[in-house]
């Protein structure tokens, strides 16, 4: 991907409220014409043959064009369901600036495979949400925002979800 020029901006999608308004965000104020936008999202289930599985546990899926992710028979193998605001959001985008937009996905931990994406990639920024976890519930799950800001190399920008 780095071949044909242009920053790779990463954007954490999980398809919530939080993560369209951090799509956004990065449309209207990071990504520029010749730029890729890759989706970076993380799957629960695998449903494909142990081979693939085996290499696309550790890698992420392949590079998922646009064209592709609006179908959702192909995304059904995939086990991801992007809906309809988040794909309009993307379609928009598209269409109004020359950019290259595509999704990844990964399947584990949020917090390790969302810095693992980072680095492998590798991605220029990263853009995702932060869903606002009271302190309790942040202390016990850990905040997913938290751990990437922290641990990985390429700048990272976080959009509240609730101000």
């Amino acid at each position: 991907m780095a071949e044909s020029g242009g920053r790779r901006i990463g954007v954490a999608v999980d398809f919530s409220d939080c993560s369209k308004k951090a799509l956004s965000w990065a449309i209207d104020n990071v990504v520029r014409d010749g730029d890729h936008l890759i989706l970076i999202t993380i799957a629960h289930d695998m449903h494909y043959e142990e081979g693939e599985m085996q290499l696309w546990e550790t890698v992420g899926s392949p590079y998922i064009p646009l064209s592709e992710f609006s179908d959702a028979a192909v995304m059904k193998k995939y086990a991801v369901k992007p809906d309809a605001q988040t794909l309009d959001i993307l379609n928009t985008a598209s269409r109004e600036k020359s950019i290259t937009v595509v999704m990844k996905i990964y399947w584990g931990d949020p917090r390790e495979k969302i810095c693992a994406a980072a680095e492998q990639i590798p991605l220029s920024s990263l853009v995702m949400g932060n869903r606002g976890l009271g302190g309790l519930k942040r202390m016990i799950m850990g905040s997913v925002s938290n751990h990437v800001v922290n641990n990985v190399a390429c700048p990272v920008t976080v959009v509240k979800g609730h101000i």
